[in-house]
């Protein structure tokens, strides 16, 4: 066998390995679980960080403000340094809309050591905490929620003792790059995470989706968050680690009634987005990276480089396994593309999608050790120290 074939050969077997042994992580069936109204609906404060929101703030604060919630519900949000006015326009859309009441938080500049979000949460919650809520909604002002999503998921919660469920917003997915990345980016993020894995009991795997956490107040205080994790980037994953750590009981699934609204129209929106934070998840390790680099190579772009050049030299090794590692990849894309309703024939795209991810993630530490970190609406963020556990 050629060089090529055994490449080929070796992504074959990644690709089956992924498919049986990784906790089933292409499957999008993992939604919310069955649940029954509880007794006694307990009380829940919305924590809504934002920073610059204004052009997204009108499509989700007024879902968070129409919630048909049973039980006692107050939204916080905090106005994170914003300089397009979003605190002034929660104020009019709060006395437009009407519904949940709404208090406005302005926390000031983060104190050193703390991450903007993180900063922006702890302040929020803090103040939340004074009423006495049972439960934390923490989600994004590009969020939009159903009617019943509130209701939903503490439903969830109660039924199933969870201290932690978290879903996994439904995208925007409009614009032709939009299309290509979105999809694919949940799905790498299943495959890193998968979602029965965390979801089983005893479960070693954490992850959270941060636009929609519905997290119990007193496991929150167990854990020390979000003071714990106030140096993390990639926050979603690291507030889950730290209630799972404490004992707490999490959940993650694909929400069917929780939205994003914000918009990524074009490839460098996307690339943004994603090179912000891809080589924080690498932990700034070089070692780390060159491994991500060469195993995205081997997984997802030798694939088709093996049928095509299998199928030009005569080696037939190379291109049957080629081309059965690329059916594969493709077989594990399509039930995340009928999640987010878009055409099947994009899968097997896969592989160059999967090329600009690994651009994006070399991009990401390119601009690190330019000092750029992960930057984020006039912050950047460098490399954290290692921060105490409480």
């Amino acid at each position: 066998m050629s060089v090529i074939a055994w490449i080929a050969a070796g992504s074959l077997a990644a690709w089956l390995w992924l498919l049986l042994g990784q906790g089933f992580f292409w499957a999008t069936d993992q939604r919310l679980p069955a649940r029954e109204d509880p007794p006694h609906w307990p009380a829940v404060a919305v924590v809504v960080p934002a920073r610059d929101e204004a052009d997204v703030l009108p499509l989700s604060l007024p879902s968070l403000l129409a919630q048909d919630y049973p039980g006692q519900a107050e939204i916080y949000l905090v106005d994170d340094g914003s300089s397009d006015g979003t605190g002034a326009l929660a104020r009019a859309l709060s006395v437009e809309h009407g519904g949940l009441p709404l208090t406005l938080v302005s926390p000031g500049e983060p104190e050193s050591g703390w991450t903007g979000k993180l900063w922006a949460l702890h302040r929020g919650i803090g103040l939340a905490r004074e009423s006495g809520p049972e439960y934390l909604l923490l989600t994004d002002a590009d969020i939009a929620h159903e009617p019943d999503s509130l209701r939903e998921l503490v439903a969830a919660a109660r039924s199933h003792d969870l201290d932690l469920v978290s879903q996994m917003a439904r995208l925007r997915v409009a614009s032709f790059w939009e299309r290509l990345v979105v999809p694919a980016f949940v799905y790498f993020f299943a495959q890193l995470y998968p979602f029965r894995w965390i979801n089983r009991a005893g479960a070693r795997t954490a992850a959270a989706a941060g636009g929609c956490v519905l997290l119990r107040t007193d496991a929150a205080e167990r854990a020390g968050v979000p003071e714990s994790i106030r140096q993390a980037v990639i926050d979603d994953v690291s507030l889950a680690r730290a209630v799972q750590r404490s004992g707490g009981r999490i959940w993650l699934g694909l929400a069917d009634h929780v939205d994003s609204v914000r918009p990524y129209p074009g490839l460098g929106d996307l690339w943004r987005m994603v090179s912000r934070s891809a080589y924080a998840q690498l932990r700034h390790s070089l070692l780390l990276l060159g491994g991500t680099v060469a195993g995205l190579a081997v997984i997802y772009l030798a694939p088709p480089v093996a049928l095509f050049a299998g199928v030009l030299s005569g080696d037939a090794a190379a291109a049957w396994a080629g081309g059965l590692a690329w059916l594969v990849m493709t077989a594990t894309y399509l039930p995340m593309l009928r999640y987010y309703r878009q055409p099947l024939l994009l899968a097997p795209l896969l592989p160059f999608t999967a090329l600009l991810y690994l651009l994006m993630t070399v991009d990401s530490a390119v601009q690190h050790y330019r000092g750029r970190g992960a930057a984020w609406k006039g912050r950047t963020y460098a490399r954290p120290e290692t921060t105490p556990e409480r």
